[in-house]
């Protein structure tokens, strides 16, 4: 996929992960969030035998917002994303 399809996906998967969690952030933070749990949603995919995020499907939306799910998850467990 090019760059730019991955940055929309990133934003997309991110969006829909904070609207679930109920986190309150940005367009900048959703990318992030989405991006990264591309990555932790593919590693644990595999690992359990889902699959990868290889294109823009269903699928690989699922699996990339579970794990951008699971990712905010943790660092709301950690104290991150809490405001003072």
């Amino acid at each position: 996929m090019s760059i730019f399809v991955w940055i929309v996906f990133g934003i997309v998967a991110g969006w829909i992960a904070n609207l679930l969690t109920g986190a309150r952030r940005g367009l900048v933070r959703d990318l992030v969030v989405g991006l990264l749990g591309s990555v932790v949603g593919g590693w644990l995919g595999s690992l359990l035998g889902f699959g990868t995020v290889a294109r823009f499907d269903v699928r690989s939306l699922l699996i990339a917002v579970g794990g951008a799910v699971v990712l905010l998850l943790v660092l709301r467990l950690f104290g991150f994303g809490r405001r003072a």
